[in-house]
């Protein structure tokens, strides 16, 4: 993505025209602030004020970090030879580094996990039937991938395989992880106790010895303290 397209997404965000935010882009390549720009080149911007040139300058740095890691990303799967047309579209028109990296989460390289060690064991097929039709006995069907030479030596090491490559496949599938993030952002709640005996040493957490809030309206600085009463085992989570 080259820069006109990146002053063409910005412009859109902020309700500016694409030549001022193409200005804008050149002073800061040049070297120049955002006070500098704000106060002597306005005639330059067309008159974005601070606030925009801040929040462009921030957008700016963003969509190129994206750029930078979509190309990097590319190349990977590329040189694997699995980038599919719609695994490359779906990549080449991401503008979040969140679903970006979703989408790169499957043939990212990685150690042997549990489930590439069922897959290798022959239990795919296992997993797949399971999953695609619930009314099948799992411990009748998993009888039948029994085989001690792959390391499967009963029904519960069968069933576990299966489970493993199951486990995987929807942690990298990245439109459920969407949907899921998405689910926990809006009905997910953020619930802090203090542990018991530990009221006095973490007195300065008061705040939340019972704490219970929706994730969504947590701010970082409440997060932050939290985090820290955790860490210092003053309070645990629910």
């Amino acid at each position: 993505m080259m820069n006109d397209s990146l002053c063409r997404i910005i412009a859109g965000e902020l309700q500016a025209r694409t030549e001022q935010v193409e200005a804008a882009v050149r002073l800061l390549d040049e070297g120049n602030t955002v006070p500098f720009i704000a106060r002597y080149r306005k005639e330059v911007t067309g008159g974005l004020d601070d606030t925009q040139l801040r929040n462009l300058e921030t957008r700016l740095g963003y969509l190129r970090e994206l750029e930078d890691r979509r190309q990097s990303i590319l190349k990977s799967i590329g040189e694997q030879g699995k980038l599919t047309d719609a695994l490359e579209k779906a990549i080449t028109t991401t503008l979040s580094k969140t679903e970006l990296e979703d989408l790169y989460l499957p043939y990212k390289p990685k150690r042997r996990t549990r489930g590439q060690i069922a897959i290798e064991a022959g239990l795919e097929p296992l997993a797949d039937l399971l999953w695609n039709d619930p009314s099948h006995d799992p411990e009748a069907e998993a009888a039948k991938f029994i085989n001690a030479d792959s390391g499967v030596t009963d029904t519960k090491a069968a069933l576990d395989g299966a489970r493993y490559i199951l486990m995987e496949r929807f942690a990298e599938d990245a439109g459920l992880l969407a949907k899921v993030r998405d689910y926990l952002w809006k009905n997910a709640h953020l619930v802090a106790t203090v542990v018991s005996g530990k009221e006095e040493e973490g007195a300065k957490f008061r705040d939340y010895f019972d704490h219970h809030e929706p994730i969504s309206t947590v701010p970082s600085h409440r997060a932050l303290a939290m985090f820290r009463a955790a860490t210092k085992a003053s309070c645990s989570w629910l």
